[in-house]
């Protein structure tokens, strides 16, 4: 085992798309960060395997705020202690106690389930896209259930392309302080301990998209950023990876290389 960094940050995004919220602790399960994409919006216009509406659709996605109604319950499993003593795999809440609210770019503050949401979401899109609201008990990710990024990469992208270069824009669920930029390519194949408990085996590289070009503020597209990570890093820029021993993590804890 090595020392190779640390936690810098930890994330989670409740509903696909739209803000996400930074957390001091989140609990890594099997399926992914606890309340992470239990919420997205499908479109009668997107594609049969990817059916969801995102910010390259509609970049205003991105200024949406959802939150938590009862924060206490969303921060991890109802029976956690219980099930590590019984080995077991801990249980959501029940969905009324993951409910949201989602503060919309405007100010007005709107359920999740309310239909005047879906309506502010169409504005400005092609009218084809006739959008419903989906739920899940585990994360609707777009690949792994979790997703990760040294900080340091973010910065070797902004020396690369002249840009400051907000590590948001990648939308991971945790943001690394490694030695060097894509430092966390090199654990592909391997298994990382975060914390005293948790371990994530590392996949593969997470393959970008234009998502990365949208600035998490204003929704305004930065291409020469995707044109980097495609010339200079073969498209590629952070990593995915698999929980193996769930558990919590914490902002600060200490990451070790396992194998």
């Amino acid at each position: 085992m090595s020392a190779i960094g640390t936690v810098e940050s930890l994330w989670r995004y409740p509903v696909k798309s739209m803000s996400g919220e930074e957390l001091d602790e989140v609990f890594a399960g099997f399926s992914g960060v606890y309340g992470d994409r239990l919420f997205a919006f499908s479109s009668s216009a997107s594609r049969k395997g990817f059916p969801f509406l995102t910010a390259r659709e509609q970049c205003e996605m991105l200024r949406y705020r959802p939150r938590f109604r009862q924060r206490d319950k969303a921060a991890r499993p109802i029976n956690q202690s219980e099930a590590e003593k019984a080995g077991a795999t801990p249980l959501y809440a029940d969905p009324d106690d993951l409910m949201l609210d989602v503060e919309a770019p405007t100010g007005d503050t709107l359920a999740i389930d309310d239909s005047a949401l879906i309506e502010a979401l169409r504005q400005g899109i092609d009218a084809k896209h006739q959008l419903t609201l989906l739920r899940s008990e585990r994360a609707l990710t777009d690949c792994r259930p979790l997703s990760i990024f040294g900080i340091q990469s973010a910065r070797k992208l902004g020396e690369e392309t002249g840009i400051t270069v907000d590590k948001r824009r990648f939308r991971a669920n945790i943001y690394l302080d490694l030695a060097e930029g894509f430092a966390e390519d090199k654990f592909v194949g391997r298994s990382i301990r975060i914390g005293p408990k948790v371990i994530v085996s590392i996949l593969e590289r997470d393959p970008r998209c234009m998502m990365i070009t949208l600035d998490p503020d204003t929704g305004e597209k930065e291409p020469a950023l995707l044109k980097k990570v495609a010339q200079a890093h073969s498209g590629m820029a952070g990593v995915y990876g698999a929980v193996l021993v769930e558990g919590m993590m914490h902002k600060g804890d200490a990451v070790e290389l396992l194998n």
